[in-house]
């Protein structure tokens, strides 16, 4: 189920979000991450977060929600779509990314050219590359790219 971020999210998408970004980005270091962790942490709750949740763990007879993956979006640009490392490839990326384009008639997101994987799943999903840059901070490459809905499909 996908549903908006709430305060009490905000440790379990952190998390996602740190260890997300350092299992992709192999080319920075960590400490980059590590470094920009409280600032998220801060900026986070100003943007349109969904988080897409299951339901797992039993414990008292409830079921406890486990936070799988989020996307976070500042206006019309993506920020990003984070997974849990124990559930990619299951369609979550898939499923945020479609719930957003559902919410937006045009979107751009910035990707690192050597995120390999990530480039392909949006060129997959219909993003195109709209420009090559380097990201100012870390000096890597990266890409423009973005989604214009069905704009231009009869």
């Amino acid at each position: 189920m996908i549903r908006k971020f709430k305060p009490e999210d905000i440790h379990q998408v952190m998390q996602i979000w740190l260890d997300g970004n350092v299992e992709a980005h192999d080319f920075i270091d960590a400490s980059y991450w590590k470094s920009h962790y409280d600032s998220v942490q801060e900026q986070l709750p100003e943007a349109e977060i969904y988080v897409y949740e299951e339901e797992t763990e039993k414990k008292d007879e409830m079921q406890t929600p486990a936070i799988r993956g989020f996307v976070g979006m500042a206006g019309d640009y993506l920020a990003g779509i984070f997974v849990d490392r124990r559930s990619r490839s299951m369609g979550i990326g898939k499923t945020l990314l479609d719930y957003v384009k559902g919410k937006h008639d045009s979107f751009s997101l910035n990707v690192y050219q050597k995120n390999e994987a990530a480039v392909r799943f949006y060129l997959r999903e219909g993003l195109t590359i709209s420009a090559e840059g380097t990201d100012e901070e870390t000096k890597e490459p990266d890409y423009m790219m973005t989604w214009c809905g069905n704009q231009g499909v009869f």
